[in-house]
């Protein structure tokens, strides 16, 4: 088993305890919330990391309590599984529910969400904050980003690339019998010898092209309309594949753009802040909570480093002194606009 799997398992498991003796403590009798009380303390002096992913928790749950008043999240969520479960299934279905909210909320396994398994059943895939090169059968060299995963296949007359998330870099070993294509749900990219980045942007995939150009075409669309044949991207250009089409993007400059993938630096020109709120989430572990409509109008040029999101988050509130960054836990921040 993959190693990076089996620890992420294991915190799972760790948060998953935590989370029940949590369940445990906000018993309605007394004595209940006493013995739970007791058994957490025990539990955690048993092992050093049961106590640090304990603390975050329950700082957590703390800092929620405050944010969101006497109906917190944790007493709202145990009401709910209250309502839906008989009694007798209460305890184990209730405590593995709400170890799921909790460690998704804190961010401590930022990975679970509906499509759980993608990044464990991909052949490559990375983790939040890491970056990972692989030399493919043909000669091409693959790069993920943080978060990022994708699935290959080589065939006698086709090699294919499935985005499942995340952004990639392509440096594409030139074979003329078998065209290498990238696979989105928005579409396909076709390329000979080139090198490009794609991108999934929420329900929208970004081709950013480096060198030579690439043939690109959107999937159909149920009732939707006929879609051209293919567009061509050349270098320098960049494009959003989405269910609205193809959009052409600004143009840029394709040194700068491959420096800054390969430095993890995120170089913004005229960007809506929440869009870089966003991918700076997407290369932290936890979370970066933000009110869209509270920060539209406000955009960003600026170099901001991704392996320093802490770095990058200084950064944007030296620039608009308007915005309030929050740090709760380190599993969270809250970005707000002063009023």
């Amino acid at each position: 088993m993959d190693r990076k799997v089996h620890d992420m398992r294991g915190d799972l498991a760790v948060a998953e305890e935590a989370a029940e003796w949590i369940v445990r403590l906000s018993a309605d009798a007394d004595e209940e919330r006493e013995a739970a009380r007791r058994g957490f303390d025990a539990w955690k002096r048993a092992d050093p990391r049961h106590a640090a992913v304990a603390a975050d928790m329950e700082h957590f749950v703390e800092q929620t309590r405050r944010l969101a008043g006497p109906a917190t999240e944790l007493c709202a969520a145990r009401a709910a599984l209250d309502a839906v479960l008989p009694p007798q299934r209460r305890s184990r279905r209730g405590a593995v529910s709400m170890a799921l909210l909790l460690t998704a909320a804190i961010g401590g396994v930022a990975w679970l969400s509906a499509d759980l398994p993608a990044p464990w059943l991909a052949d490559l895939h990375t983790a939040v904050g890491e970056q990972r090169s692989q030399r493919l059968a043909d000669g091409t060299m693959l790069t993920l980003s943080s978060d990022s995963a994708v699935d290959y296949q080589w065939g006698a007359d086709l090699r294919r690339v499935s985005m499942r998330g995340g952004e990639i870099l392509l440096d594409v070993a030139k074979d003329a019998r078998r065209p290498l294509v990238v696979d989105t749900p928005e579409g396909r990219i076709r390329a000979l010898g080139t090198r490009f980045i794609v991108r999934r942007d929420g329900d929208a995939t970004v081709l950013t092209m480096l060198e030579s150009s690439t043939a690109v075409s959107l999937s159909a669309t149920p009732g939707g309309p006929t879609r051209p044949a293919e567009a061509v991207v050349s270098a320098g250009q960049q494009v959003r594949l989405s269910a609205h089409g193809l959009e052409r993007l600004s143009t840029i400059s394709p040194g700068i753009v491959e420096d800054a993938f390969k430095l993890r630096r995120l170089v913004a020109q005229d960007r809506p802040l929440s869009e870089v709120l966003d991918e700076l989430a997407r290369n932290r572990r936890g979370l970066i909570r933000y009110d869209k409509a509270a920060v539209r109008g406000l955009r960003v040029t600026a170099v901001l480093p991704l392996d320093d999101t802490d770095r990058a988050l200084q950064l944007l509130a030296a620039s608009f002194p308007q915005l309030q960054v929050r740090v709760p836990t380190r599993w969270l921040v809250l970005v707000d606009v002063r009023r």
